[in-house]
């Protein structure tokens, strides 16, 4: 079951990456490529498909995705993931039957050397991603059945990959890139804990904000006085299955960031914090004097 397309975790070498803007407006359609590489990605919002229509890159054989934005009723930002032989004809598709997506990414090879199979299994592999990486709610209903292809093909999508999960956060949507866990280890950051009234989190800062590892316990019911919008916040992490009830507690069910440590401890705890505060290290010390 193992992704044998996915990219050395390790792989931290310094990259150039080109943003072409067709129109001039940053707000508009933006071409991404690593300029070394054969990959390229053209985000397009949704309101700019008949813009989009006349670039030939997104005609091409390769994988797309839709993102939406993180609704009242949820903790994540739903995605949707698939496979064409031309990418904007499929999106297209999707403008008509979708209503949660803004934008549209389209991953294409700019010299024309994708075929159906290697789109094919790239849907598989991102898919996969994904799934384990818990960033984004995916709205595929299913999950593709791994497609066979020959072993040179295999090595040549691994280096492929890889330019797509870079392209891709670079762009803002870290869809393939897993959450830190607990088990990792050499990335310099501390354990944090959070505590109190039945809750036990354990945690690491991260560039994505406040991570708040599988297995963390959040208190069950929040005080009388906690602010609506954590009320909200644990209501959609229970919806979305991030929280789970365990006797009288609440636990992490996988792993999640917060965009502050703020929401995290309120989450945690249960009430309104300050996470600056709340988050310490094993000697102590809190995230404030640690980072600030």
């Amino acid at each position: 079951n193992r992704l044998i397309c996915s990219p050395p975790m390790d792989d931290a070498r310094p990259k150039t990456v080109q943003i072409f803007l067709p129109d001039g407006n940053a707000q508009s359609l933006r071409v991404a490529e690593i300029t070394s590489r054969t990959v390229q990605a053209v985000q397009i919002p949704r309101q700019k498909l008949d813009a989009a229509e006349r670039r030939d890159e997104v005609h091409r054989v390769g994988v797309y995705f839709l993102f939406g934005e993180v609704g009242d009723d949820a903790s994540k930002p739903p995605a949707y993931i698939g496979e064409a032989e031309n990418c904007l004809q499929r999106v297209a598709g999707h403008h008509r039957r979708k209503d949660f997506w803004t934008t549209a990414v389209t991953i294409t090879s700019k010299t024309r050397s994708f075929t159906k199979a290697h789109a094919r299994r790239l849907e598989y592999d991102c898919i996969r991603t994904a799934q384990k990486a818990q960033r984004f709610r995916l709205q595929n209903t299913q999950t593709p059945a791994e497609p066979h292809i020959p072993e040179a093909m295999l090595a040549e999508l691994r280096d492929n990959f890889g330019t797509i999960e870079t392209l891709l956060s670079m762009l803002g949507f870290p869809i393939l890139n897993p959450l830190p866990t607990e088990k990792d280890t050499g990335s310099g950051q501390p354990k944090l804990y959070c505590q109190g009234n039945g809750a036990k989190a354990t945690g690491e800062y991260t560039e994505d904000g406040l991570v708040v590892f599988e297995g963390s316990a959040a208190r069950l019911e929040t005080t009388p006085s906690a602010p609506e919008a954590i009320e909200q916040r644990r209501k959609n992490l229970r919806a979305d299955g991030v929280l789970q009830r365990q006797d009288d507690r609440l636990v992490f069910r996988e792993n999640h960031a917060f965009n502050s440590p703020s929401a995290a401890s309120g989450v945690v705890l249960g009430r309104s914090s300050n996470g600056w505060s709340e988050w310490t290290d094993d000697a102590g010390r809190t995230l404030d004097q640690l980072e600030r």
